[in-house]
């Protein structure tokens, strides 16, 4: 029975969370949607579009690396080239 309450709570406290966070999140593009819109109409190069895509692209790759559980060995660890797996 305890656990019962207990769970009930715990998921008001989540449920709650998250709508401050949606609601802070709403609040948050209101106010910016004005100074996004002099930002785009200003962007003559496109650089706002090309940072938003390179984001998008670094964040679903990270997403698709955190589901592939990759097994590390021990030489991966110590590899003194393991950071410039980017370059091939």
């Amino acid at each position: 029975m305890q656990t019962l309450a207990v769970d009930i709570a715990s998921t008001f406290v989540d449920d709650a969370a998250a709508l401050l966070s949606g609601l802070g999140r709403a609040l948050l593009q209101f106010v910016m949607a004005p100074i996004d819109r002099i930002a785009n109409a200003c962007d003559t190069a496109g650089v706002l579009a090309e940072r938003r895509a390179t984001f998008r692209m670094w964040r679903t790759s990270r997403a698709r690396a955190g589901r592939e559980r990759r097994r590390f060995s021990l030489f991966g660890r110590l590899n003194p080239f393991r950071h410039l797996a980017h370059l091939t």
